[in-house]
């Protein structure tokens, strides 16, 4: 769907679109004497303005412009007065990342309200910027029609990309209200199993981590304890020691983002794999060894007590049987 069109030109651009129905709208103008000297991609700003103009730049490296009947895939080209400029508009991608698609779910728990699912490493729960297909929100939407009428298709809380484990998902809205709002009230139990750099020896040392967590300063792609972050508390259990190497279980008592990788990085530990907080490849892991392995709430709709554990992934489970020695 694109979205729509500006009303009106601006002055001294005649523009016109084609009128039979396509995903693929062509739209035309001619250059007037105030547009005269112009970039090509700040024209079609003038011309599209409902598009950024990063997009509008994409589609002239993608050949979807023409000066006077030939593809111009220079941005930076002037242009001059009396010539006709043709535009493909196509898409963006965000406009078509919400759209079903069959994703494969492993799902461990279903009924009318909601959905218990295990998220595999490697899947991405919300389409953004470089990954505005095969999520799992597109997943859901294939799944049960009624996901689309839904905020995030029912998602009310998510796990990092290359972290695998537990999720739930309302079905209804009922379901979705009650859950967000016992996840904001601390009623949803969330446990972890992790493996961080560093031998943990007194498991006082990291039993309650409570720092607050903001972007990054330096980094806009990672966060950081910082004052004036929103507050953000992880408790920490030593499973086992090993070779450089602490097993840990964590629980989350708040749920912000990238929380326990940057709770133990902050304390010295970074998670094994974790790139993006100083953790290095290690026991056959080369992603964060992070599993949301426990998942306890009431039921949003009768409040019945649920409950469910999802044993790890492989690969995690052969980097935890190194260090713990026993698979949990």
């Amino acid at each position: 769907m694109l979205p729509p069109r500006r009303p009106g030109a601006p002055q001294g651009l005649e523009t016109e679109a084609d009128d039979e129905p396509q995903e693929v709208e062509r739209r035309a103008a001619q250059v007037g004497i105030a547009q005269h000297g112009l970039r090509l991609d700040k024209l079609l700003v003038d011309i599209a303005g409902e598009f950024s103009r990063s997009h509008l730049q994409r589609l002239i490296d993608d050949g979807c412009v023409q000066v006077d009947g030939r593809v111009v895939t220079v941005a930076s080209r002037k242009v001059q007065a009396g010539q006709q400029v043709v535009v493909e508009l196509r898409p963006t991608a965000e406009s078509q990342a919400f759209r079903p698609e069959p994703v494969p779910l492993d799902i461990r728990h279903e009924d009318e309200h909601l959905i218990v699912l295990h998220k595999p490493a490697g899947l991405v729960v919300h389409p953004a910027a470089g990954n505005w297909s095969g999520t799992l929100l597109n997943g859901l939407l294939a799944h049960h029609p009624g996901a689309a009428a839904l905020p995030r298709a029912g998602i009310v809380h998510r796990l990092d990309k290359d972290t695998s484990g537990l999720m739930v998902v309302g079905k209804t809205l009922e379901a979705v209200t009650a859950l967000v709002r016992a996840i904001a009230a601390r009623e949803v139990r969330r446990e972890y199993l992790a493996l961080v750099h560093g031998e943990i020896r007194d498991p006082a040392a990291l039993a309650s981590i409570d720092a607050p967590i903001g972007r990054d300063p330096q980094s806009r792609v990672r966060m950081a304890v910082v004052a004036g972050g929103k507050p953000a508390r992880t408790d920490v259990t030593v499973q086992a020691v090993r070779d450089g190497v602490t097993a840990v279980a964590c629980r989350l008592h708040t749920g912000r983002t990238h929380q326990i990788r940057v709770h133990l990085a902050h304390r010295g530990h970074p998670l094994v794999g974790d790139a993006l907080y100083g953790g290095r490849p290690l026991l056959g892991l080369t992603r964060q060894a992070l599993h949301a392995w426990r998942l306890g709430l009431a039921h949003p709709v009768g409040g019945a007590a649920l409950s469910f554990e999802a044993a790890p992934p492989d690969d995690f489970a052969r980097a935890w049987d190194a260090v713990a020695g026993a698979r949990v």
